[in-house]
């Protein structure tokens, strides 16, 4: 997973821990804009929740967080 993307989830995570709490849920939506903007890096992220880690469509924002960080 290219960097850019990277920092991206753990920001997007981060804001939404510290809005919602622990307990947020999200999916790889969470990430983008309702606008179509970047469908390369949109397929990467698919790619990585769907394909390579088979997530559910929703996952707890530290989970995916902690993943990213750990660079699984």
């Amino acid at each position: 997973m290219r960097k850019a993307l990277r920092d991206k989830i753990i920001a997007v995570c981060n804001q939404k821990i510290e809005k919602k709490g622990a307990d947020v849920g999200l999916s790889f939506y969470a990430f983008f804009k309702n606008k179509n903007d970047n469908p390369n890096m949109l397929m990467e992220a698919a790619r990585w929740w769907i394909e390579t880690h088979q997530l559910d469509h929703f996952e707890k924002a530290v989970k995916i967080k902690e993943m990213v960080q750990a660079g699984v």
